[in-house]
């Protein structure tokens, strides 16, 4: 019985933060010095912070009072309640553990007729304790000028923070048999979505779900790009869409999808809870542009950092075989330059990369063309790599917006490409300006080994979430271990390259371009 079916894109922005009794955190550990994350607020044109501390201005840190001996314990309080992942048992007090039908030494019924009924193993020791913890951070700066510091207070002081490891529990809150599962895919394309489809639909039969569809219908979708179930933007609000899961028997939804997507399925997790409806709500973070708070990296990252070489060198190749060549490449990066800059780092092609987080003028005697005039010069050629929401404050704006909301950005490429020829032209130096957009091309590829394997992982630890009884949560890559979050702590704005960062100062060497201010 098919009951994968999919949602129009979820458009509610409502978030929350709710306070929780924490459980007891791990105990310390004699790991040497660790350090915590940096916030700052997302902009289309990100101001560098005004000096090389990246304090943590999250709006948990104005609560508290340095001047207070207590405040780091307070602090950790705090994370520990904030971070305290939503759980079934929170509305159903009296909602029954089961023992786990997950166990690998084990794959056959008992009774195939009766899906669950598994052999249990006492002895396995596959299972994830719920008192599992991750460590956020693992680097201790020991003072607030260190490249890339980030920090809590002004005098950095180390503070232990601890995540929820992800992986299958020992005791489960649904019966395998009365699971009726969905999956929802939004937004635009992603390399890796049909990898963690098939995952989520091979863990739930490993569970003994039969409410789903079958492994033969997802057996090779990871072999191809794009997604089986399809996706688009814009669709019904919270409330018709939650109408929908009731009426279907819904009781676990798995949403795939970047910021706009998992405030949405915090909203529908919220009005589950108002309803008192036991679903589960997990959400797989699914952002190219690798824009998530806490997370090393999102799938679909690392395979458009490698696509990207292949517009790169194009690049390259068309800008060095020209007199005053000069090769124009625009990649996906509307708040955050993560893929240009890797991309521009990966290549050892690129003279100027240019990013959101980092201002930059375009004309004048320290600007980007002048820079090109020196390329041109002395090496012949240049080759230009640009994240699409770089320079935004350079071009005329609109009010225009997409189904999803997001402001329609005019095309810096294309202005990067107009004025260069503009200004070549002006001052009587030939210019051959050639230009690429892979966009398309890139999000519509297959996923690479690395992102296989990585939605592999998000797809399986998806499922044990949702069977361990949580909800309104998410699940990432953190620390290089896999981690549960509370949905609320990883969208509240995007995740941005710090331009203090050791990444954007190897970035920086390897170009070998000038601040363009």
């Amino acid at each position: 019985m098919a009951s994968m079916i999919t949602f129009s894109h979820l458009t509610c922005s409502a978030r929350s933060y709710a306070q929780f009794t924490p459980p007891p955190p791990p105990s310390s550990r004699t790991l040497n010095k660790v350090r915590v994350f940096a916030q700052f607020k997302a902009t289309t044109q990100t101001p560098t912070p005004s000096s090389s501390t990246a304090i943590n201005n999250n709006k948990n840190n104005n609560k508290i009072d340095f001047s207070d001996p207590d405040w780091k314990t307070k602090f950790q309080q705090d994370f520990q309640a904030r971070f305290r992942l939503p759980h079934l048992t929170d509305i159903f007090p009296d909602a029954p553990p089961i023992p786990s039908t997950f166990c690998l030494k084990m794959r056959t019924p008992v009774d195939r007729d009766i899906p669950g009924h598994y052999s249990s193993d006492e002895d396995w020791h596959g299972y994830i304790n719920n008192n599992d913890r991750v460590l956020l951070k693992t680097i201790y700066y020991s003072s607030p000028t260190s490249a890339g510091a980030e920090c809590i207070d002004p005098n950095c002081t180390w503070v232990e923070q601890w995540v929820h490891r992800a992986g299958p529990r020992e005791k489960i809150y649904y019966k395998p048999e009365e699971v009726k599962a969905a999956i929802v895919t939004c937004g635009g394309l992603c390399p890796g979505l049909n990898d963690v489809i098939r995952q989520i639909v091979i863990t739930l039969e490993i569970y003994g779900v039969k409410k789903i569809l079958s492994r033969k219908v997802v057996q090779n979708i990871h072999l191809s790009g794009g997604s089986l179930l399809g996706v688009s933007r814009g669709g019904p609000g919270v409330s018709n869409i939650v109408d929908s899961l009731e009426e279907r028997g819904i009781n676990m939804l798995f949403v795939l999808g970047g910021n706009g997507t998992h405030a949405g399925a915090n909203a529908i997790h919220n009005e589950c809870c108002k309803r008192r409806l036991k679903v589960s709500v997990i959400g797989v973070p699914k952002t190219i542009d690798n824009d998530i708070l806490l997370m090393d990296k999102t799938f679909g990252f690392d395979t458009a950092v490698e696509e990207a070489q292949r517009a790169i060198n194009s690049a390259y190749i068309e800008a060095h075989s020209a007199y005053h060549g000069i090769g124009v490449v625009k990649l996906m990066g509307r708040s955050s330059g993560f893929i240009a800059m890797q991309a521009s780092l990966s290549s050892g092609q690129v003279d100027i990369c240019l990013i959101p987080e980092v201002p930059f003028n375009l004309h004048g005697p320290h600007g980007v063309l002048s820079h090109l005039k020196y390329l041109l010069e002395t090496k012949g050629s240049a080759v230009v790599c640009v994240a699409e929401g770089a320079g935004q404050n350079l071009l005329q704006k609109t009010n225009a917006t997409d189904a999803s909301g997001n402001v329609v950005f005019g095309d810096i490429g294309v202005y990067i490409q107009q004025e260069t020829k503009k200004h070549f032209k002006e001052i009587g130096v030939h210019a051959d300006v050639k230009y690429i957009d892979p966009t398309y091309m890139i999000r519509a590829c297959r996923a690479n080994a690395s992102d296989g394997i990585l939605c592999t992982v998000l797809g399986q630890n998806a499922v044990h979430g949702a069977f361990a009884g949580y909800s309104g949560i998410t699940v990432g890559l953190c620390n290089t271990h896999y981690a549960y979050f509370p949905i609320p702590e990883v969208i509240s704005h995007p995740r941005l390259v710090d331009p203090n960062s050791r990444m954007w100062h190897r970035c920086l060497t390897s170009t070998g371009q000038p601040d363009f201010i």
